[in-house]
């Protein structure tokens, strides 16, 4: 079968009669009202309407005969200028009725266009799977092998597509016949007259019949450098301001042609260049391990200009921060969390309004007990809106490579996580027991006595109405995960603060409390340390990182890592004073403290 011919056709103001009620005839009036065409419904009164198309009818935007199909509506009911005759034709009512077969004869005598549902042969055109976009649309066509499909496919082109594409053909429409529009004045001003000035001094010059050829070239010529040699994403982000540098260099060239090479004179990059506006990513590095990280922040930490990271990242994560990159690390320590804070912003919006690119690494994930939205609303405050890139949090990968299931069906079904430390450095409220639920304590073991004894009742208060953890409730506490010194120290609520102080401390740590701390692994006494990690030890001889493109990230974008260039080791710390009085940004910080 030869393919169709797919064509676009200006419908505004056509008639278009649908036959039929059902769900099918609803969607055919409301794309017709699309178009701008006029849809008549027939269909007898008797008939169950679709409250789609009810609600189409009380707005009186569908005009509805209630009576069966007559062969003479295909000739009456159309547009005066085409005399009568209806301009398309859909039968819902599908293809083993007679009457569709009827309208599909009568319709192809008339060479009306007719669609009858379900039915190729009694058909002369079908409708599209469109994505539309202002002035954009995408149709696709199984040619009667699969709706659904033709659906799926449209939608997955639809999703591979930038964001804002409709409004770049918009605009990429106002770049064309705005170089048109200068081409036809440079041409009428060879013409120009005005009586009461002499004549110009091109006036007796032989005009060059290839003058209006060459004018058209270098229009083509521009054209195309722009749609086929930018990158889709940088041409969806097209703006006013692009389209006036697009014009004024137009305007250049064809003044002084012969000043230009005939290679491609305007590239993205030179107008970005002009205009670049630094940006904020916000990245999660995960609980420490390097090959947990996800491919963006990878794609974000070789691309950055500026990392400001935290105190506890890792250094096998810091050590794939490029040498030509300076890092921050942030100068936490207690009571100076407020200060170090406002040190990373500082630093962060200088290099910012110089137009850089700046890297906010933070460990695990960058919204859960990481401050995420407090400096998005910092930066947003300062006009520079952040990408967030999640990371995989340590409140669930601790316990994963703990070898802990935090749900396990008839053990625990919920999973909570809090933090041991609150604003101020204030103890929060412990949650109530539940032997169903697995709970997660992040930044508590400095004072895991406290947390402890409020949780199996040997704190009271007069506000305080809890159940009472039972002192058997088996617990865990997993140090450094993913890092090759991880710790694991396995016990109840019972011995776990006596464990701890017997083994000592290895921040950053957590602590795990729920009956599904013992579902994989159990010990008969009080305690037992685990040391060393092995959670990937089975990746071993696998394929390392893939490709970092397409990724898909918007705001990420752009940013890449050269063809072949390896990830540098080590990394470097900017020092010194602050030119606004503010304390140094980075001291002598020993990676990984």
């Amino acid at each position: 079968m030869a393919p169709a011919l797919l064509t676009a056709v200006d419908s505004t103001n056509h008639v278009h009669l649908i036959i039929g009620s059902n769900p099918l005839a609803g969607a055919r009036c409301s794309k017709s009202l699309e178009v701008g065409a006029t849809p008549i419904l027939i269909a007898p009164e008797s008939e169950n309407v679709h409250y789609g198309l009810l609600k189409r009818l009380e707005e009186h935007k569908i005009s509805w005969l209630k009576r069966e199909f007559e062969d003479n509506d295909l000739k009456t009911l159309g547009r005066e200028d085409v005399d009568h005759v209806v301009d398309a034709v859909f039968v819902t009512s599908g293809s083993k009725t007679p009457l569709a077969a009827h309208i599909s004869i009568l319709c192809r005598r008339l060479r009306i266009p007719v669609n009858v549902t379900d039915s190729q042969n009694l058909s002369t055109f079908t409708i599209l799977s469109t994505h539309t976009t202002g002035p954009l649309q995408i149709g696709i066509t199984t040619s009667g092998k699969g709706c659904k499909l033709a659906s799926r496919i449209k939608r997955e082109i639809a999703s591979s597509l930038p964001p804002n594409l409709g409004d770049a053909v918009e605009r990429l429409g106002t770049v064309r016949r705005r170089i048109w529009e200068q081409d036809h004045a440079n041409e009428a001003g060879l013409d120009a007259e005005d009586d009461d000035a002499g004549q110009i001094s091109t006036f007796n010059e032989l005009i060059n019949p290839f003058d209006m050829e060459a004018a058209k070239a270098r229009r083509m010529r521009w054209l195309s450098q722009i749609c086929e040699y930018w990158p889709l994403r940088r041409l969806a982000s097209i703006t006013d301001s692009d389209v006036d540098a697009i014009l004024q260099a137009y305007k250049a060239e064809t003044s002084h042609p012969a000043s230009f090479p005939d290679t491609p004179t305007l590239t993205p990059s030179s107008l970005d260049v002009k205009k670049r506006k630094g940006r904020i990513i916000l990245a999660g590095s995960g609980p420490g391990h390097p090959d947990l990280l996800t491919t963006a922040t990878l794609k974000a930490i070789n691309s950055a200009d500026l990392i400001l990271a935290d105190k506890l990242v890792p250094a096998p994560v810091l050590d794939l921060v490029p040498r030509r990159t300076p890092v921050t690390i942030a100068r936490k320590f207690p009571g100076n969390a407020d200060q170090a804070q406002l040190e990373l912003h500082a630093a962060g919006l200088a290099a910012l309004h110089e137009g850089k690119t700046v890297l906010r690494l933070k460990q695990g994930d960058p919204y859960l007990y990481g401050r995420g939205a407090e400096e998005v609303s910092f930066f947003r405050q300062h006009g520079f809106e952040a990408v967030v890139l999640p990371g995989v949090t340590s409140s669930l990968a601790a316990p994963l490579f703990a070898r802990i299931p935090v749900t396990h069906r008839g053990v625990s079904d919920q999973v909570l996580i809090c933090t041991g430390t609150g604003r101020k450095g204030a103890a929060p409220s412990p949650p109530a027991y539940l032997s169903n639920q697995t709970v997660v304590f992040l930044m508590a073991l400095h004072r895991l006595k406290e947390l402890v004894d409020s949780l199996v009742g040997e704190v009271t208060s007069p506000e305080r109405n809890m159940v009472p953890y039972p002192k058997e409730t088996p617990c865990a506490v997993i140090e450094r995960a993913s890092c090759p010194d991880q710790r694991v120290i396995r016990t109840t609520l019972e011995f776990v603060v006596a464990a701890v102080e017997d083994e000592g401390s290895r921040p950053p740590g957590l602590l795990v409390v729920g009956w599904a701390c013992e579902v994989l692994e159990k010990s008969s006494s009080k305690w037992t340390v685990e040391e060393g990690f092995k959670g990937l030890d089975g990746l071993d001889g696998l394929e390392g990182l893939g490709g970092l493109g397409g990724l898909g990230i918007e705001g990420v974008d752009g940013i890449d890592v050269a063809a072949g260039e390896k990830l540098a080791e080590g990394f470097a710390i900017e020092d010194g004073p602050r030119p606004d009085g503010l304390a140094p940004i980075a001291g002598a910080v020993e990676v990984g403290a």
